[in-house]
């Protein structure tokens, strides 16, 4: 049954929208596991820390987080008029993306394959 006008539905369905500041990449070339490794050491953490821990990690992910830690910073600031001090990252997680796959050619005929693993990173922040 029908339980009201598409445009009705619509307007419940954006009024409860999230407005939390938040950055997303889509297609990052990196799977889920090694960005959730990096993402894990940030969570629940204020910014500078959070900064200080991706500025000094070694792995490839944390470059790559840092960047969309920034933009989601700019994007509290600026949509969203939060004070930089007082922000934490309250949610960061990845999402298994499309895989690419490829061969790689092997003795007496074989061929194995290569899955190159994308990933959706999110950070979302809140203020404390």
């Amino acid at each position: 049954m029908a339980k009201g006008h598409r445009s009705q539905i619509k307007r419940e369905r954006n009024s409860n929208k999230d407005t939390r500041p938040s950055a997303k990449l889509s297609y990052a070339r990196i799977s889920v596991q090694k960005a959730a490794f990096v993402l894990d050491a940030i969570r629940g953490k204020d910014i500078e820390t959070a900064q200080a821990i991706l500025a000094y990690s070694p792995r490839y992910a944390s470059s790559v987080i840092d960047k969309l830690l920034k933009s989601a910073i700019a994007n509290a600031e600026n949509n969203n008029n939060m004070d930089k001090e007082k922000l934490y990252v309250e949610e960061c997680y990845a999402t298994q993306g499309p895989i690419m796959k490829r061969i790689q050619p092997r003795a007496q005929g074989r061929a194995y394959r290569i899955e190159k693993r994308m990933s959706h990173i999110t950070i979302v922040l809140n203020e404390r």
